[in-house]
């Protein structure tokens, strides 16, 4: 079996605070060997999968929290795209390998929404490795949340379509052609869910204007 990260398996740090441009080039420099998969292997080594978890674990469980404002799903969510990840890595191709974790939490999170349904969780191979993950208690993770509450509640009433658009810009930092890529959708479609998202936020918070990221 191999260990995912899980319900209060997530490092502290996931909430830390960093720039757009610093996420970029921290991705970069630490990023595993993932380009180079072969569509014939069944399933990474061990080395480069706990290699993969441990450089992108804490920015997928960051995204998942922002997107479902709760701890659980987004352990939940966490754990889902990891398990996506470990059954179509062999078919990754070259690109941004974060921007496709992206794109997979983010449409987890719509499906689940859409569908008013729990994320599934999928067993996974009984040969598989083993991969240890290191683990902090639900309420340390609550104390090191990032989003003010009153903002986190807010974006919790935008509509899930909205609520990725503005989590993506404002929070994550992604340009808007890089959302519109991630969503398959077009860039003016971004903008006006970005616009519209954004003064409900407003509408939302009355008159203490949300610092966002």
């Amino acid at each position: 079996m191999i260990t995912m990260p899980k319900r209060s398996a997530v490092k502290t740090r996931a909430l830390a605070s960093t720039s757009a441009e610093d996420k970029r080039r921290t991705a970069t420099a630490s990023a595993p060997p993932i380009a180079n998969a072969s569509a014939s292997s069944a399933a990474p080594s061990l080395e480069r999968w706990d290699d993969i978890v441990r450089t992108y674990a804490d920015s997928v469980y960051r995204l998942a929290y922002r997107l479902s404002g709760n701890v659980q799903d987004a352990e939940d969510l966490t754990q889902e795209t990891f398990i996506r990840v470990f059954r179509s890595l062999d078919r990754y191709r070259p690109g941004t390998f974060e921007g496709w974790l992206h794109r997979i939490t983010t449409n987890l999170f719509l499906d689940q929404v859409r569908h008013r349904s729990v994320v599934r969780m999928e067993a996974l191979p009984e040969d598989t490795e083993r991969v240890g993950s290191n683990s902090v208690g639900p309420a340390a993770l609550m104390d090191d949340k990032l989003l003010h509450p009153d903002l986190q509640r807010a974006l919790d009433t935008l509509s899930p379509d909205y609520r990725v658009a503005v989590v993506l810009c404002d929070i994550e930092g992604l340009r808007y052609e890089e959302i519109a890529d991630l969503l398959g959708v077009k860039i003016g479609t971004v903008r006006s869910r970005i616009h519209r998202g954004r003064a409900q936020l407003r509408a939302q918070l009355g008159n203490v204007r949300p610092v966002l990221g």
